[in-house]
């Protein structure tokens, strides 16, 4: 599961077609480079890998002055699955990385406001069932042999919990009715 492709499909979904150029531009509204990884020529790799796979169609191709012509892409059947699946995944697990968060909060809106509302409450679950699993022995029952490993397991606790406040925020203002989601007017 990576951001790119999150992103990526996300990004085609929103327009209904577009080429790299505006799907780079897009990214770098939403300030992508400053907490993802995406780089120029991830975008344009990633959109014929996603093409590749059935996941985009190719929509139209643009005659251009300044380069070569522009492929403009859109989203198949395959692909708005797929998109669902990584953002279901990104707001509803504790592993997902940083970045798979982020991108997955960007799009959340995408999803109705019950749905969100159930992933994110699982990723809370998710988080404190691992955290009690893992965390829990090495806080209750340090050794002396491995006291100085507990410190990698605090700092995964300290930032376990510190996601499951911010994530029970986030709930909290969905169901406040913040934010207008699929299917909203």
């Amino acid at each position: 599961m990576t951001a790119t492709r999150l992103l990526l499909l996300g990004a085609v979904r929103e327009r209904d077609h577009a080429h790299g150029y505006q799907i780079r531009r897009d990214l770098e509204s939403w300030g992508v480079q400053l907490w993802g990884s995406v780089q120029q020529g991830s975008i344009y790799h990633g959109l014929r890998k996603l093409h590749d796979e059935g996941l985009l169609r190719q929509a139209e191709v643009e005659d251009s002055d300044a380069g070569p012509a522009r492929i403009a892409y859109s989203i198949t059947e395959r692909g708005d699955a797929a998109f669902r699946e990584l953002l279901e995944k990104a707001l509803s697990s504790y592993q997902s990385d940083l970045s798979m968060t982020i991108a997955g909060i960007g799009f959340m809106t995408e999803l109705t406001r019950e749905r969100a509302l159930d992933l994110l409450r699982t990723r809370v679950r998710s988080y404190l069932e691992w955290r009690a699993r893992v965390v829990d022995p090495y806080e209750h029952e340090p050794e002396a042999d491995w006291q100085h490993h507990v410190e990698a397991i605090r700092l995964w606790a300290h930032t376990a919990d510190s996601a499951i406040e911010w994530t029970r925020a986030l709930i909290g203002r969905l169901e406040s009715g913040e934010y207008r989601m699929a299917g909203e007017r």
